[in-house]
């Protein structure tokens, strides 16, 4: 399972968000801080978009429990199974619309490479729903 040791936390963010001077956030201070302890996270995501690109980031590190946790109840799977060989390429933030005060939609692209298979792209726009402060992913509509 590829995830971060702690010396990698100073690496690039995967979900590719820049920082005020233009360079790489770095995974500790960006995704990180929410995989890493997503049950007693004093300080969850504080909106969709970064929710959506934490959940992009645990895709890539394959932490099924952030994912799981991060998801709402009625929509959550029982499991998440990862494709072995997939490599993820990227992320494009498309658009990030809060519609009220505990919705709110993300558009994107994520782009993966599978062994064997031709590159794909993900062309999704998520809903996300507020409750108890924190937000979760309810949903998405491929585009």
């Amino acid at each position: 399972m590829p995830q971060l040791q702690p010396a990698q936390s100073s690496l690039p963010c995967p979900c590719g968000r820049f920082g005020p001077s233009k360079k790489a956030l770095i995974f500790g201070s960006c995704c990180g801080r929410f995989l890493d302890d997503f049950d007693g996270t004093p300080a969850p995501a504080p909106d969709a978009e970064s929710l959506m690109r934490s959940r992009y980031s645990a895709f890539v590190l394959q932490r099924a429990g952030y994912l799981l946790a991060t998801w709402q109840a009625s929509q959550r799977p029982a499991q998440i199974e990862f494709e072995a060989g997939v490599k993820w390429l990227g992320l494009d933030l498309r658009q990030h619309r809060l519609l009220d005060d505990s919705h709110a939609e993300v558009e994107f692209v994520a782009r993966q490479k599978s062994p064997g298979i031709p590159a794909v792209r993900l062309h999704e726009r998520s809903r996300f729903v507020l409750k108890a402060g924190r937000w979760f992913y309810v949903d998405g509509d491929q585009l």
